[in-house]
């Protein structure tokens, strides 16, 4: 079956043409990734600078790459390559870069115009993750200094709107239907009378009842790595016949996140959080099975902390994840939820910039060079209390300094915040400011191998395990790691954890150490 924006190539080719931005709008499977940079080639663009094709995923913008290269019958690295953390397969041939949005991000630093790209593509818009935020933002005021560069911004069918307001009324092309139709199945947890099931037996239920239907790999959405370890040693135990089980998250390293793409035998049940959600065709998925829910980072005003609760996904998120199926063939999504509680869930997703700790945004910002926030065009700015709370922060931790001019203009004064030399220490560490404040004062005392183990435990969820059932078990277990009454601390029992599990890795193989 042709994909469905080969129907519109001559109108997107022609409006890519015409207007320096573009609004693409298009469920998915339209083939909205793939398709734009071979139209923006058709339309004489990657001559006078490359075709740049931004993904929120490094595994995303892999797998995208190579599905360009194949259809352009081109070596990877050649006329397309990609680049991600890590990873630069780019030469001096390449006219289509597929990268994630934080490697572009940080190319502003040192190309302030862009100059090594004509054309802009930014997928995935609707995700509005910080990275995509700041781009949409930097790039509007950019685009009258750069009359020559084009603008692609593509989006799922939401609030395209929004996009084209923020791009002064950007014409929007909107790519209707996904390849294959998608049956979706409402199977709550405690459905048809049974006591209530646990997810993970509620899982094996939907993979037992997808078993049935025929042939075709399975792809489950869980919200975290904990959920997708549980559950596979739950379908493992089941013995299936001719069936392999496979993680995927976004810590696992590339070789292992592009096992999915590789060919193999029987049935595979994928186990993915919300990495697979856009942008990726995971071959031979027939089915879906959507738990409904996923980890957001969220900021805590009454705490001052950021948070990773497990949350509903949005109605949008939820379609995503179901048109996962319908790439290859007719599908079927089952959703461990009910149909009330799908139509009760917000639209789409929170945009990120709105449930995060500002004053990392503002730490970012002002070590990209990109101005005060509350001037920044953001798509939907801040609140102004968030803005000040987060200067309030930075102050206190010693990262910025003010400068004040007098300009030309009497009776006028100018503010500008710079980093210091400990705010360009808090910028390089991916970490809550006052974690990576801990860690900079560590050094200077001579504990930061400690200091690191106990802000990189508080930056996640507890990484030891309670089970309900085996409470009393679990405590004695733990309690190895308390330390004796003077130097009883739950900071130290983190580090004398990390130090069994460093201890146990270099005793036992991969597979027993997991």
């Amino acid at each position: 079956m042709e994909l469905p924006i080969l129907e519109r190539a001559a109108e997107l080719i022609a409006a890519i043409a015409a207007h320096q931005v573009v609004i693409v709008a298009g469920e998915t499977g339209s083939g909205k990734s793939t398709q734009l940079p071979q139209f923006c080639l058709r339309a004489g663009r990657g001559v006078d600078g490359m075709i740049g094709h931004t993904q929120p995923r490094r595994i995303a913008a892999r797998a995208i790459a190579d599905r360009i290269a194949e259809e352009m019958g081109c070596e990877l690295g050649a006329t397309v390559g990609y680049a991600v953390r890590f990873t630069d397969r780019v030469g001096e041939q390449t006219r289509i870069k597929v990268m994630t949005d934080g490697i572009l991000l940080a190319e502003i630093q040192r190309d302030r115009m862009l100059r090594r790209y004509d054309t802009l593509i930014i997928d995935e818009a609707h995700e509005r993750s910080l990275n995509i935020d700041f781009l949409l933002g930097y790039i509007r005021q950019l685009l009258p200094r750069r009359p020559d560069l084009k603008l692609i911004v593509t989006s799922a069918t939401i609030d395209t709107q929004r996009f084209s307001e923020h791009f002064e009324n950007a014409p929007i092309i909107t790519v209707e239907g996904r390849t294959y139709p998608v049956e979706v199945r409402y199977r709550p947890l405690g459905d048809d009378g049974e006591a209530e099931r646990d997810q993970v037996q509620a899982v094996c239920a939907a993979v037992d009842e997808l078993s049935h239907e025929g042939p075709g790999d399975v792809l489950v959405f869980l919200s975290g790595e904990r959920e997708i370890h549980d559950t596979a040693d739950a379908l493992r135990r089941l013995n299936l016949r001719d069936t392999e089980v496979l993680p995927l998250y976004a810590r696992l390293s590339s070789v292992e996140q592009h096992r999915i793409f590789q060919s193999h035998r029987g049935r595979r049940i994928v186990l993915s959080t919300n990495v697979a959600e856009t942008s990726l065709t995971v071959p031979g998925v027939r089915y879906v099975v959507d738990t409904g829910t996923a980890r957001v980072s969220r900021y805590s005003h009454r705490l001052k902390v950021q948070r990773l609760p497990i949350e509903p996904v949005s109605r949008a998120s939820a379609d995503q994840r179901a048109g996962r199926c319908g790439r290859v063939a007719p599908g079927i999504c089952i959703r461990l939820y009910d149909e009330a509680g799908f139509a009760d869930r917000p639209a789409f997703t929170e945009p990120e910039i709105l449930r995060t700790s500002l004053a990392s945004v503002i730490l970012q910002m002002t070590n990209l060079g990109l101005g005060d926030v509350a001037a920044f065009p953001f798509i939907e700015p801040p609140d102004s209390r968030s803005i000040r709370d987060g200067y309030m922060l930075l102050d206190e931790l010693g990262a910025l300094q003010l400068s004040v001019t007098v300009p030309s203009k009497p009776g006028a004064t100018v503010t500008d915040r710079r980093l210091t030399k400990i705010g360009r220490q808090l910028a390089r560490l991916p970490i809550d400011p006052r974690m990576a404040r801990m860690v900079v004062e560590a050094d200077r005392h001579g504990c930061v191998r400690e200091v690191m183990v106990i802000a990189a435990a508080l930056s996640i969820q507890d990484p030891r395990e309670r089970p309900a059932e085996h409470r009393q078990a679990a405590d004695e277990m733990h309690r190895r790691f308390a330390g004796d009454e003077a130097t009883s601390s739950d900071f130290l029992s983190f580090v004398k954890l990390w130090d069994h599990l460093r201890a146990r890795q270099q005793e036992l193989t991969g597979n027993q150490f997991r």
